[in-house]
């Protein structure tokens, strides 16, 4: 094993990070950090991010301590190392990968083997949809979150089901910014799941679930609908600082918006959600997201209020 940790000095956060990787493979790296509790979301790209309370626990378990230079030196010998003009790219590429790898894992409950290309290409074609350069927000990033959020929900008992999924994937496959953008997403999953097979009624479902995050309203007895719109709206619920990341990315897609007007707009559905006796439907997504969501939301409203830059920026 060669499994290597510098000295915890980054700032950021409110804490102090170190740097966790090996020199030899990231199946090594991954198998480390996975035995040791070490999350998912710490990794980036050729490293995992470790703040230093967890750094002796991590040598006891084996991380060899080396200093910040020699890190980088080891893991540039090793060929792992991915360089900072190159970081972008592969972050895009590595995701592209991963929700290709969902797509497909997602293929083999829904649709028969016999129509694998067809399905790969209707994948490739969502893809390229949620790449579209205009998005800021609504795009392969937040495709993923609500993935997650989805498997979040289904550990926590909330029934996940595979329409429920195939809705995750359409629900902003439409996006220019305008009212009929979930219609029209709607309208396209009912075609683009016919022509690959999917059931008439998985793909009237389906259609039906986009239509709902419209407006996140979904019937009380609408345990699907509550599913879908929990994991839509669980951004609200994220640390402040990816909070902030979330509020300037829609402040982005809105860019053609004068401030002013855009203030008066954002601070209105504001203060529409905070209106709201329960944000969340579900009962984990009200556990997991509905407290922090209300921080969040009050934070940027007091901030727009008084015409300052949103906190977490």
């Amino acid at each position: 094993m060669a499994i290597l940790l510098d000295p915890p000095r980054w700032e950021a956060h409110g804490t102090v990070w170190a740097h966790l990787v090996s020199d030899v493979s990231l199946e090594e790296l991954h198998d480390f950090a996975r035995t040791n509790g070490v999350p998912d979301r710490s990794f980036d790209l050729d490293h995992y991010d470790v703040p230093a309370e967890r750094v002796e626990a991590l040598l006891a378990a084996g991380a060899t301590p080396v200093s910040g230079k020699e890190l980088l030196v080891r893991l540039r010998r090793s060929g792992l190392r991915v360089r900072g003009a190159d970081r972008r790219r592969e972050r895009g590429r590595r995701l592209r990968r991963r929700l290709a790898g969902r797509w497909a894992d997602l293929g083999r409950v829904v649709v028969d083997d016999g129509l694998e290309a067809p399905w790969r290409d209707l994948g490739g074609e969502l893809l390229d949809r949620w790449s579209e350069p205009h998005r800021r927000y609504h795009d392969l990033i937040h495709l993923e979150e609500v993935l997650t959020r989805l498997d979040d929900l289904g550990d926590d008992g909330e029934p996940v089901t595979p329409s429920v999924r195939l809705a995750a994937w359409f629900h902003d496959a439409v996006y220019d910014g305008g009212p009929d953008d979930e219609d029209r997403s709607a309208d396209l999953a009912a075609k683009r799941l016919a022509s690959v097979g999917v059931e008439e009624r998985t793909a009237a479902e389906v259609s039906r679930l986009v239509r709902l995050t419209a407006g996140h309203d979904p019937q009380r007895d609408d345990v699907a609908g509550a599913v879908l719109c929990d994991a839509d709206l669980g951004i609200l619920g994220a640390s402040p600082h990816r909070y902030g990341r979330y509020a300037r990315a829609v402040r982005a897609e809105y860019g053609h918006v004068p401030e002013a007007d855009f203030r008066s707009g954002r601070a209105t559905v504001l203060r529409g959600l905070l209106g709201h006796t329960e944000l969340f439907r579900t009962a984990s997504g009200r556990s997991r997201w509905e407290a922090p969501a209300r921080a969040n939301m009050a934070a940027e409203l007091a901030d727009l209020e008084a015409g300052t830059t949103p906190r977490g920026s």
